[in-house]
């Protein structure tokens, strides 16, 4: 680790300010398209990228929320049509929440513009520089996630 001049540390604050203010609007905007909060659309995120089904355990878990919120969001997600509640084939005590994609589908145009931004963006990089923004993302994430989120 290197001394990091303020300046640098005061730049790539106000960078990652805005940064984080965008994407806050950003999903503020579709979780109102789609009818729910912000909250609640991005805990539908993470049920969308699991690989399947979760426990609203596993959900609070991932979110950073209690489980009583959890159960709160889950109620709101399954009014709106977005999930179901499943019991687990493996355990029939168990409830599992479940993606119900097809009513997801429609609000995908917002997401294919930030995507459309991505690739614009990533296509001013070469290879190297590419790596070492991934590792950059990667470490990012992975510290703010265990000094912030699960704390």
């Amino acid at each position: 680790m290197f001394d990091m001049e303020p300046e640098v540390l005061e730049r790539f604050t106000l960078y990652m300010r805005e940064q984080s203010a965008l994407t806050v609007m950003f999903h503020a905007r579709v979780a109102e398209q789609m009818g729910l909060s912000a909250t609640d659309e991005k805990c539908l995120d993470l049920a969308m990228r699991a690989e399947g089904p979760l426990t609203a355990g596993r959900i609070a878990e991932l979110s950073g929320l209690s489980t009583g919120a959890v159960t709160g969001v889950i109620d709101r997600l399954e009014r709106a049509g977005y999930v179901r509640r499943v019991r687990d084939p493996h355990d029939r005590r168990k409830v599992l929440v479940e993606v119900a994609v097809g009513d997801v589908d429609k609000f995908g145009a917002p997401f294919e513009k930030a995507r459309d931004s991505l690739v614009e963006v990533l296509g001013h990089f070469d290879d190297a520089e590419l790596q070492v923004i991934e590792r950059y993302l990667q470490l990012q994430n992975e510290t703010f996630r265990k000094r912030v989120i699960d704390t």
